[in-house]
């Protein structure tokens, strides 16, 4: 299982509009991507415009191949992107151990 993060700040007093666009991205299209697990989003208390988007996929290659250069991809940035107040930082991550 790969953890794939991505942090996220948006434009400042958007965040109704993104939570509902962000949860209608994850379900209408990565959901049904090629190797998604699950999924997980956040968001700040005291960075209100900033989220944790946290999704699981079976490999790396699932997120940065099979997702990425899908078409599929382009409809999540037409969805989540017009919020971005910058690019979100994404990073994968192993699992070490749980408890």
């Amino acid at each position: 299982m790969i953890l794939e993060t991505a942090d996220i700040r948006i434009q400042p007093g958007r965040q109704a509009d993104f939570d509902a666009a962000i949860v209608q991205g994850l379900q209408t299209i990565i959901a049904k991507a090629k190797g998604f697990r699950g999924w997980r989003v956040v968001k700040g208390i005291e960075s209100p415009e900033r989220y944790l988007l946290q999704i699981e996929w079976e490999t790396l290659e699932n997120h940065t191949v099979d997702f990425r250069e899908s078409p599929a991809f382009a409809e999540w940035r037409a969805i989540v992107g017009p919020f971005f107040a910058q690019p979100p930082v994404v990073e994968h991550f192993t699992l070490v151990g749980a408890g």
